[in-house]
């Protein structure tokens, strides 16, 4: 997948970025330096996409008021589904929203996830010796799997990879805490049905924990640092915009 043009080309892009940073970052941060860059990244890309959290705010906060509209079209066309979802459609319109605003966030960083794991499994970026793979975090290589630290038993660095997957494990927490169940409480006090599985469903946050474990560090890195993002940036935008 990574030898198709584009996305090749797409890695060597964030190659080049990265290794820019990693050198203004290195006189400060030291051995760091690479896992510096790749944090300034994250914090790029999601300045890049604010538009879109902004957008998946409102969006959740029209849902919200919404919500009564849509319960009473359920109940009116329940044995009319397609008139039920034409219906639903013509409301969303006229408030201006979309039930998908919700995800445009994360499908925008999804090919940016990708092409950064791209970077950090390639020993060659075009043509040439990749040479981010001789960064490291805590003695770990960026380009180092959770699998292949732990062979030597406990050591620094399982302890070092270990401790990136609780930070991510409470961020996820953290997200379910304040983001996801708020945002179910909310539905429900307004009318809002309970969508079936979605107490079960409030639970995929702490998937990008499993995610971590099979990745890079690198990738891993940045998950941390974007899901972090994720919960103060909503946490300030919910209270910033009013409507």
């Amino acid at each position: 997948m990574y030898t198709f043009g584009p996305i090749a080309a797409a890695i060597a892009v964030v190659s080049t970025v990265l290794t820019t940073l990693t050198a203004v970052a290195t006189p400060v941060a030291g051995a760091a330096g690479a896992a510096v860059a790749i944090v300034c990244l994250t914090a790029v890309v999601r300045l890049a996409v604010l538009p879109l959290s902004v957008a998946q705010v409102r969006g959740e906060k029209a849902r919200a008021r919404l919500a009564p509209k849509l319960t009473a079209l359920r109940e009116k066309y329940a044995k009319n589904p397609e008139r039920m979802l034409a219906e639903q459609r013509r409301v969303y319109a006229e408030e201006g929203s979309s039930p998908l605003a919700g995800c445009l966030p994360m499908f925008a960083q999804m090919p940016v996830f990708i092409v950064l794991n791209g970077v950090f499994t390639s020993a060659t970026i075009a043509g040439a010796p990749n040479d981010l793979l001789t960064h490291t975090l805590g003695g770990i290589p960026l380009g180092a799997r959770l699998g292949d630290v732990l062979g030597g038993g406990l050591t620094p660095q399982v302890l070092v990879y270990i401790s990136l997957l609780v930070v991510i494990a409470a961020v996820a927490w953290a997200s379910r805490r304040w983001l996801t169940l708020p945002a179910l409480r909310a539905s429900a006090e307004s009318g809002g049905p309970e969508l079936p599985g979605a107490r079960m469903m409030s639970f995929l946050s702490f998937g990008t924990v499993a995610i971590a474990a099979f990745v890079p560090l690198a990738a891993g890195l940045y998950l941390a640092t974007s899901t972090a993002w994720t919960v103060a940036e909503r946490l300030a935008l919910r209270h910033l915009i009013t409507g």
